[in-house]
C-alpha cells in the first residue's frame, strides 16, 4: 500500500523512480480506507532529504499513510525555502488539536547545545508533553531521542571524546521485541553524533526498556510500555551517501574529521559506500507501523489515548 503525500512534494517524483507506490492526494480522495494519520516533525537542516528518506520507508509497507509534515514555529531554517516550508508544512498551532496515529521527531544538528539553549525547546516540550495524549506512538531519532529521554525520564546526554561517525553493528537486549521481529542477530544501523546517553542511566529508569544496543555506538533502541514513546539513537534511514556528503563537507573545508568506520570499501574513500543497512531499516519502520501504530490505534482517531484498538491480550504480547 502507498504513503499519500500532497501532489508536488519533492519527495514524489523521487520516490516513484524507485518504484516506491506513492499516492498523490488526487486518488487518496477517491478511497474509502481509514489510512494512519503520520505526523513528522522535521529538525534537520535537509528538509528534503530528510523528507525522501523518510517517505520511502513508511511507503514500503501494506499499510496507507497520510503524511503531515510540521516545523517550528520558533525557528527560521536556513537550509529550506520559505516556499517549500509555507507550501508543505503546518506550525504546531495548526495541528494541536488533532489526534495522530504515530508521530516521529528527527535529529537535529544542536546537539553540542545544552537543551534548553536550543531555541525551539521550549516548544519541543510542548510538542512533546502533547504527544501524551494526543499520538499512539512517537519514535524519537538521534538528538530527537536524547531529547525525549531528557524530557521525559530526566536521562542526561553526555559528550563523547569523538564524534561517533559511521555504520556499526548492532544486536538484540531484548530477544523477542515485536519492534526487531525478523531482525537478523547482527544488524548495522549509520550514526552520526557527537553525544550519547549512558545504559547505566536508561537503566536507572523503570519505565524503559533496552531493545538493542552495540558496542560501539552503545544503546541503541529503547521503549516505553507498549511502544508509546520509542528512541532511537541512529539514524537507519540516512541514504547510502549521507554519511559520504556529511564527511566531504566537513573534510574539504578542512574541518577535523575521520572517516566513517564500515562505510568505504578497504577504507578507501575515493570508491562508492556500501549499504549494509538498507533492509533493517526497512524492516524496523514497519514493524513500527504495523505493531506500535497500526495495532493499537483505534478506528475513531479522536479516542487516542482513551480507546486504545487492540485489547489487554494483545498489549501484553506487544511487551513480551
Amino acid at each position: 500500500m502507498p504513503i499519500k503525500i500532497p501532489n508536488d512534494l519533492p519527495a514524489t517524483q523521487t520516490l516513484r523512480d524507485e518504484n516506491i507506490f506513492v499516492m498523490t492526494e488526487h486518488r487518496a480522495i477517491t478511497q474509502d480506507i481509514r489510512a494512519l494519520e503520520i505526523v513528522v516533525l522535521n529538525l534537520m537542516p535537509t528538509k528534503i532529504a530528510t523528507e525522501t528518506q523518510l517517505t520511502r520507508l513508511l511507503g514500503n509497507t501494506p499499510l496507507q499513510v497520510n503524511l503531515t509534515l510540521l516545523k517550528m514555529d520558533g525557528h527560521d531554517s536556513k537550509n529550506t525555502s520559505e516556499e517549500h516550508l509555507e507550501t508543505f508544512y503546518k506550525t504546531f498551532a495548526e495541528v494541536k488539536n488533532r489526534n495522530f496515529d504515530g508521530m516521529i521527531i528527527t535529529g537535529a544538528p544542536v546537539e553540542n547545545l545544552e537543551f534548553t539553549e536550543v531555541d525551539y525547546w521550549d516548544e519541543l516540550c510542548e510538542i512533546m508533553e502533547w504527544t501524551k495524549t494526543h499520538i499512539t506512538s512517537t519514535m524519537h531519532i538521534c538528538w530527537a531521542a536524547q531529547a525525549g529521554l531528557y524530557y521525559h525520564h530526566g536521562v542526561p546526554k553526555v559528550s563523547l571524546p569523538e564524534k561517533m561517525f559511521g555504520v556499526f553493528p548492532h544486536t538484540l537486549d531484548h530477544k523477542y521485541s515485536i519492534l526487531f521481529r525478523g531482525f537478523d542477530e547482527v544488524f548495522m544501523v549509520p550514526h552520526s553524533r557527537h553525544t550519547t546517553v549512558l545504559r547505566e542511566d536508561v537503566e536507572n529508569v523503570p519505565e524503559l526498556k533496552i531493545l538493542a544496543s552495540s558496542e560501539e555506538a552503545g544503546v541503541y533502541a529503547m521503549s516505553t510500555k507498549y511502544g508509546k514513546q520509542i528512541y532511537i539513537t541512529g539514524h537507519s534511514e540516512y541514504d547510502w551517501d549521507t554519511l559520504q556528503n556529511e564527511y566531504l563537507r566537513d573534510k574539504n573545508a578542512g574541518k577535523p574529521i575521520k572517516m566513517p568506520v564500515n562505510y568505504y570499501p578497504g577504507n578507501d574513500d575515493t570508491k562508492r559506500p556500501v549499504v549494509s543497512w538498507r533492509s533493517s531499516a526497512n524492516l524496523l519502520f514497519s514493524n513500527w507501523l504495523n505493531y506500535f501504530v497500526y495495532q493499537i490505534t483505534p478506528y475513531d482517531i479522536t479516542t487516542i489515548g482513551i480507546d486504545p484498538k487492540a485489547d489487554p491480550d494483545d498489549l501484553r504480547e506487544l511487551d513480551k
